[in-house]
């Protein structure tokens, strides 16, 4: 008899858009995001298209480890940091140098329109 699969929401400190950001990245289980782990889940997402956010990238760290989404403190949160940024630059491709340097910062870039008013 198959083994039923259990919604990615089922994860401590996952909720929906979690899960249907891993849906968008083809993770459709708990026990998929489990055996992929943090980095490769969070590569995927990356990949995907969805923009990086460091507080949602440990809050998934800490759901797999079955912890608050609020104990990663200190040294701890430093380590995660590091494989944060590396994740970016592996997985994202930097369009020039000016918005390489504005991410390094933590800037985000605005929408460059030009307002016509």
């Amino acid at each position: 008899m198959p083994r039923m699969s259990s919604p990615i929401s089922s994860i401590r400190n996952l909720g929906p858009a979690m899960e249907a950001a891993c849906a968008d990245a083809g993770i459709t289980s708990a026990e998929e995001l489990r055996a992929l782990g943090t980095d490769a889940a969070y590569a995927r997402l990356l990949r995907a298209g969805h923009k990086p956010h460091f507080i949602g990238y440990y809050v998934l760290e800490m759901g797999l480890q079955g912890r608050p989404w609020n104990d990663c403190k200190g040294a701890e949160k430093a380590r995660l940091r590091a494989r944060f940024d590396r994740l970016k630059a592996e997985n994202i491709p930097q369009t020039n140098a000016l918005d390489a340097a504005l991410d390094e910062i933590g800037v985000v870039p605005v929408d460059r329109k030009v307002s016509t008013r």
